[in-house]
């Protein structure tokens, strides 16, 4: 499988900081691919070292087969970025900035104007100054900005932050989209639910480390599954669930009578067994269902500590913040 991006042991150091640490992944060609973590992780670091805005302090980046930063012109060439908050003239258009931007690089550029924004869905508002626009509209600006130059691949930092709950489906069917077209996707991100709909394969990293890469479904099959069960007795139920010839563990939950049954992998037969088991042992069952692992779960058991303060940004409460000391500039 050809890799639109390979990292090599890529490592940032900040004086005794390390935000970058000894990081190798591949990015197939053609994918969504999500860097995943909370604030303060690396995550803009790496792509700023990608981007060629930062240099390693050690590793090899390669981008579109070409070295960067060595290549750094040719592997660039059809890359289109955003690094933080996209920065505009507020006092012009949204289309006159476009223009702007499309001035210094191609006619093909400008030609893709109109059509950026209509992907974007910024077409009516084209006209109006961004300094009226939401955080939403101005990132959804700096994504038909980056469409310009007809990207191969779009590297986008943090991309969904300001969006509504329609902007976010908007922009989910969008990246799609260009993933559909051929194009690849790297995307840093920290709204566990869109990624999960979105990526087709995740890192999930810490303090500047990977813990985990792959793809999504492989990474979320390696977590918990379980048969989710509530009986009227605990006392006698619990010995029953606990013999279960497929059962690894039997976890008690904050519910009073309710237990999860681990398994290897989860069919409904093992549901149907579990019933037919309590049954015939005369134990009531409350319920019974399913228990699949989800992303966020996966991403709050590898990651620990952090996992609050990535909870608490999803839902809006934590500003996202800068992973570097450095200034943000948009390529």
């Amino acid at each position: 499988m050809d890799h639109v991006i390979s990292l090599r042991n890529v490592t940032k150091r900040f004086g005794s900081n390390t935000a970058v640490d000894d990081v190798t992944i591949d990015v197939p060609s053609g994918h969504c691919y999500a860097w995943l973590g909370p604030n303060g992780c690396g995550k803009t670091t790496l792509i700023r070292m990608m981007l060629g805005l930062a240099r390693a302090s050690s590793g090899q980046i390669v981008v579109r087969g070409k070295q960067v930063p060595s290549q750094g012109r040719e592997a660039l060439s059809r890359v289109g970025a955003i690094v933080e908050e996209p920065r505009f003239y507020p006092y012009l258009s949204g289309r006159a900035n476009l223009e702007i931007w499309a001035a210094h690089q191609s006619a093909d550029a400008k030609a893709a104007i109109g059509g950026a924004l209509d992907r974007v869905g910024l077409s009516s508002r084209a006209g109006d100054k961004v300094g009226s626009y939401s955080l939403g509209m101005r990132q959804r600006l700096g994504v038909a900005r980056a469409l310009l130059n007809d990207p191969e691949l779009l590297v986008l930092d943090e991309p969904t932050n300001g969006l509504d709950p329609a902007g976010l489906q908007e922009f989910r069917g969008m990246i799609r989209e260009l993933v559909a077209e051929g194009r690849s996707v790297f995307i840093s991100s920290h709204i566990l639910s869109e990624v999960e709909k979105m990526a087709d394969s995740i890192a999930i990293i810490e303090k500047g480390k990977v813990l985990a890469s792959g793809p999504v479904e492989d990474l979320i099959r390696g977590g918990r599954q379980a048969v989710g069960v509530r009986v009227d007795d605990p006392g006698r139920g619990l010995p029953v669930l606990r013999g279960l010839p497929f059962a690894r563990e039997v976890r008690e939950t904050d519910v009073p009578g309710a237990y999860e049954v681990l398994v290897e992998e989860l069919a409904d037969d093992q549901l149907l067994a579990t019933g037919r088991e309590l049954f015939a042992a005369g134990i009531g069952v409350l319920e019974l269902r399913p228990v699949r692992e989800t992303l966020e779960r996966r991403f709050l058991e590898l990651t620990g500590d952090h996992a609050g303060e990535l909870a608490r940004a999803e839902l809006g409460d934590v500003p996202p913040a800068d992973d570097a000391p450095t200034g943000g500039t948009d390529r």
